[in-house]
């Protein structure tokens, strides 16, 4: 479906240009007003209601658009932003786009029709957010993207720190001996995996290691994705000695894939993940993983989206969250003959 932007950039004018004739904000002379109108028909665009319902009435209504429902992180999230909006007085809806951009977008489309004061979104693989949320921002509305920052965003946002966090989960594993260390990223156009994937490399050159040709994967960010890098992985010579994983699915996915090749989580191959879910805790052995609030999230992108509908006009916000590194039983030093090797470097606090 057409936006603004490509109304524009048919028509050969600004999108001020085209806002105008749209709304009927100001006058436009009639070649460029009927140059607008004749771009509008060739593309079958229809303007939007939402930028007219909220002139009119604020909504005690904020939406969230979710990636997975079924990803164990994001269920977190959301808690943690329904808690705040309840709070104050808002209720939110919930849509899930399955990593699919055109649902995405079918779903932002379809919300225009709830009138929204707000819209936060964890954006899908490939979000085309920036654009497809033109007309909540032209209307007025808080918009707030969360844990991933789609191209060319410049709103606000909330994400953790994930440099520092692959670096400490690094740093840690070269800190117990292991030099022979591999990374398996989510998928490399997200913002979130490409953090993480430069402090994991940031960590090896400060110690002065490399990574050696193979050790690097990307994959989808779930259980399937990890157990079939993972396999790769250790089938490589010299086989890796320690794996850090993008995030927990993909930990999980690598703790099968170790298992079904015959070795031994962390005696043969230690273990870091990402988010520290819960179920982290229950797996054999407890999983290392660095950990972000997954409700503190939610939580932060609700008052993000209230303070905006307070000052519409404040500069940007990027909130970005620490993160917490938490040892459990799946790293160990290095073996070396089938015997725990002492730690080369001290262990961090």
């Amino acid at each position: 479906m057409a936006n603004m932007k490509q109304i524009a950039e048919l028509a050969g004018v600004s999108l001020g240009t085209v806002s105008h004739v749209l709304n009927g904000t100001v006058r436009v002379r009639e070649p460029l007003r009927k140059r607008v109108l004749d771009a509008v028909q060739a593309t079958g665009y229809r303007p939007s209601q939402l930028a007219r319902g909220l002139r009119k009435d604020k909504t005690n209504i904020l939406a969230m658009i979710i990636p997975d429902i079924l990803n164990p992180f994001f269920p977190g999230v959301v808690r943690g932003a329904e808690d705040l909006a309840s709070a104050n007085d808002y209720r939110l809806v919930l849509c899930n786009t399955d990593n699919d951009p055109e649902k995405e977008l079918a779903h932002v489309k379809a919300l225009e029709a709830y009138l929204p004061s707000g819209l936060i979104v964890i954006p899908s693989d490939m979000s085309e957010l920036a654009y497809e949320a033109d007309s909540f921002i032209r209307a007025g509305a808080a918009v707030v993207c969360v844990d991933r920052r789609p191209r060319n965003w410049d709103g606000d946002s909330v994400t953790i720190n994930n440099v520092a966090g692959a670096m400490d989960a690094t740093s840690y594993l070269i800190g117990l001996g292991h030099r022979h260390i591999a990374a398996i990223t989510g998928p490399l156009h997200l913002t979130s995996s490409q953090d993480r994937l430069n402090g994991f490399k940031r960590a090896l050159r400060q110690a002065g290691l490399d990574s050696p040709p193979g050790y690097l994967h990307e994959t989808t960010f779930d259980r399937s994705g990890g157990y079939a890098k993972t396999k790769i992985l250790m089938r490589l010579v010299p086989r890796p000695t320690a794996i850090m994983a993008c995030n927990d699915m993909i930990a999980l996915g690598a703790l099968m894939a170790i298992r079904d090749e015959g070795l031994r989580c962390p005696q043969d191959v230690s273990l870091i993940g990402f988010d520290g879910l819960d179920l982290t805790e229950v797996t054999t052995p407890q999983l290392s993983s660095v950990y972000q609030s997954p409700y503190q999230v939610g939580a932060e992108a609700v008052q993000l989206a209230l303070d905006r509908l307070k000052r519409p006009k404040g500069p940007m916000r990027r909130v970005v969250l620490k993160t917490e590194l938490r040892i459990r039983e799946s790293v160990a030093p290095p073996s070396q003959n089938g015997q725990t090797a002492p730690p080369i470097i001290q262990q961090m606090a």
